[in-house]
């Protein structure tokens, strides 16, 4: 029997079973470790962060332990990463973000599923002036190596920014980091857990899923570069931006 269906019901498909692929692969075997901290502790430490924004993990971790709490410093130190922060340092970034748009760009990887449910990652750096993607590249294995050269080719001596915002992604490790500080550009961390703050990158991420990504079935690297080249050549020439007052990153001419 012969059953005809549409294209995006087949990528519907490939989608359910890349995850199901996924979920088994990751399912979770006997919890080992030690037990999950208590809400109340988390809490706690959350509230100490805020009534003393100078106390670093040794002195959070003594304080808890004259209260009473059994908990290591190491778990102290990793909860304090989860603090809210003080609406002060978001109002800073933006503000930073806002005086300096010719000055920055950003990085960031994102991942595509292929079709036998392996998984290729994205690498791309945006300018923040103009959103133009400067550079991208796809790869099975992104290595501190490979990346270091990736922004070699994103940044032409003449050409570098001022400012790269990156996150705290493993892969970066400590060699990238360093070769962009030899690139004469800072780099600038974003908070952990915090994509907010590489808004631009983010927002091109989803622009490329919802208007290409989600409609096609990748096979392998070659074949994903062929479709995110032409969608840079609309995005960059045709595409209108809310960000950019309605042009596009090349500067389109309206029609008279």
């Amino acid at each position: 029997m012969l059953v005809l269906v549409s294209p995006d019901t087949v990528v519907r498909w490939h989608r359910a079973g890349f995850q199901l692929y996924w979920r088994r692969l990751s399912r979770p075997r006997k919890r080992v470790g030690r037990p999950p901290v208590k809400q109340q502790i988390r809490e706690l430490i959350f509230k100490i962060v805020a009534d003393n924004p100078t106390w670093r993990a040794p002195r959070i971790h003594g304080e808890l332990k004259m209260l009473g709490f059994k908990v290591s410093e190491r778990t102290v130190s990793r909860w304090m990463r989860h603090a809210p922060r003080h609406p002060d340092s978001a109002q800073r970034w933006m503000t930073f973000l806002r005086n300096h748009p010719e000055a920055i760009a950003a990085m960031d990887f994102f991942s595509v599923p292929t079709i036998t449910f392996g998984v290729l990652y994205v690498f791309f750096v945006i300018g923040h002036d103009r959103r133009r993607i400067l550079h991208f590249n796809v790869t099975r294995h992104a290595t501190s190596e490979w990346i270091v050269q990736q922004l070699r080719e994103a940044f032409p001596y003449e050409l570098a920014a001022k400012f790269l915002i990156l996150d705290h992604d493993g892969k970066y490790g400590a060699e990238v980091p360093a070769v962009i500080r030899s690139m004469v550009i800072k780099p600038v961390r974003t908070m952990v857990r915090c994509p907010w703050q590489n808004g631009v990158a983010e927002r091109w991420v989803g622009s490329c899923r919802r208007e290409l990504l989600d409609h096609v079935i990748v096979l392998n690297e070659s074949h994903l570069k062929r479709p995110i080249a032409s969608y840079l050549s609309y995005y960059h020439q045709d595409r209108t931006h809310y960000g950019l007052a309605k042009q596009t990153p090349e500067q389109r001419t309206p029609c008279t």
